[in-house]
């Protein structure tokens, strides 16, 4: 079976989410099949990108897939990740890319979801980010999305409770574009894309490039940086990183001693 479906009509990319054993978690396997079909819909001249879950699903994503974490001592979120490299294809596409919402998000799929262009949701879908659920450091350029995508409460919240928030709320935040009926939501998320498909290509492409450039242009020292990385090696050496994955695989509830 397929991790995803792929097809292309009149210039716009549709790339379906088909892993449901898995909930769709952002595998390295599911990361490089979706990476691979925005290749190819670069290449055919692609003029929207839509990334969906098959119609109906109950976990759009559950995020990036806990069993390839490392245990500790190596960075969770490093610069090859398959999850960081997914945000890297999905901003540097040249056309928009439409997040289309059936059910609930979890973890870094809430970032692959911010960083797309737009987001049309089901009134019933749900988003949580959980890093603190789960004891992981969250990397500086997963921050920087949640940052662009939401008000510094609102991503605090999500960050630091892991608890849902509704799409009618995030809507309010200007965080999602649309809350559209599931019986209506693929046909007005296409005829987004037409209207989108219609208008210059090149001046889209352009003008995306440039809110990328503007968007992470945030200056930060070298000592800065080190910092960061210093703080988030604590954490993923630590007793309470090791507690949080094998709580998740074992299937209970992580008891964290702060060390």
């Amino acid at each position: 079976m397929s991790l995803i479906l792929a097809e292309i009509s009149d210039g716009i990319g549709t790339i379906t989410l088909n892993h449901d054993i898995k909930r769709n978690a952002l595998s390295e396997q599911l990361v490089h099949a979706i990476a691979a079909t925005l290749a190819d819909f670069r290449e055919a001249g692609a003029r929207v990108a839509i990334l969906r879950a098959q119609p109906g699903a109950k976990v759009w994503s559950a995020g990036h897939d806990v069993a390839e974490l490392p245990l500790g001592g190596l960075d969770p979120l490093g610069w090859q990740d398959p999850l960081r490299m997914l945000i890297r294809e999905v901003e540097a596409f040249p056309a928009p890319v439409i997040a289309l919402i059936e059910g609930s998000v979890w973890g870094g799929a809430c970032e692959l979801v911010f960083a797309c262009d737009m987001i049309v949701a089901t009134p019933e879908a749900t988003f949580a980010a959980t890093p603190a659920k789960l004891g992981v450091p969250y990397n500086a350029t997963g921050l920087l999305t949640f940052l662009n995508a939401a008000p510094p409460h609102i991503a605090k919240e999500l960050l630091f409770t892991s608890r849902p928030m509704t799409a009618a709320r995030l809507e309010r935040q200007g965080i999602i574009n649309h809350v559209v009926p599931l019986a209506e939501i693929s046909e007005f998320t296409h005829d987004m894309a037409q209207t989108i498909a219609h208008n210059s290509p090149l001046a889209i492409g352009v003008m995306k490039e440039q809110l990328r450039i503007l968007a992470a242009a945030h200056a930060l020292s070298p000592a800065d940086f080190e910092r960061i990385q210093g703080l988030r090696r604590v954490v993923y050496n630590s007793r309470d990183y090791a507690e949080g994955i094998n709580a998740f695989k074992e299937k209970r509830k992580p008891v964290y001693l702060g060390e």
